[in-house]
């Protein structure tokens, strides 16, 4: 397997791993939203825009709806984690400062540029701060999670416990005491 091939599928996995604690925590910052702005969080109004699109809106039970909600973020959090694996070797800064960075570029191209281009959604400039917020804030959830899991998963260097965050880089402390 080459080296692009192998970064593509770690990113893809760490990227989807990643959606989870972005939905746990979109989910709970959703709920303390005021009610005039709890209206359904952007995967599930993407993936209803869609669906109308392909006729098929009414065919699905609301239960059926969440699930498929829920396939479609994984799998775009697999996609843009796919991405981001490779650019990552690219820098030698901190997986954390990394992914957080990248985290950020996803939420501003996706809601910026290639939801409102496609006319899913409306720029996230002309939504309410709060919905706003909350979303950056699980962006950064993600990305920060994408990075520290494509770390993990990279095999190239010796870890020690910490090292996946970035706090220390070079020699671990065990080899120190021993030298």
């Amino acid at each position: 397997m080459t080296d692009l091939v192998k970064n593509l599928a770690i990113g893809a996995v760490s990227g989807c791993l990643a959606t989870v604690p972005m939905s746990w925590a979109m989910e709970v910052m959703h709920r303390l939203l005021p009610t005039r702005e709890s209206h359904p969080l952007p995967p599930r109004l993407i993936t209803e825009h869609v669906m109308r699109t392909m006729g098929v809106n009414r065919e699905l039970t609301d239960e059926q709806k969440i699930w498929l909600s829920l396939a479609a973020h994984l799998a775009y959090g697999a996609g843009v984690g796919a991405m981001y694996a490779p650019l990552a070797h690219h820098s030698e800064s901190a997986p954390l400062a990394k992914g957080t960075l990248y985290g950020t570029a996803v939420w501003a191209g996706s809601y910026l540029g290639l939801l409102p281009a496609l006319g899913i959604l409306s720029s996230a400039t002309k939504h309410p701060v709060r919905r706003t917020a909350l979303m950056i804030a699980a962006h950064l959830v993600w990305g920060s999670a994408t990075g520290i899991f494509v770390d993990m998963m990279e095999t190239r260097r010796k870890r020690e416990h910490f090292d996946f965050l970035g706090a220390r880089r070079g020699t671990p402390r065990s080899e120190k005491q021993h030298a």
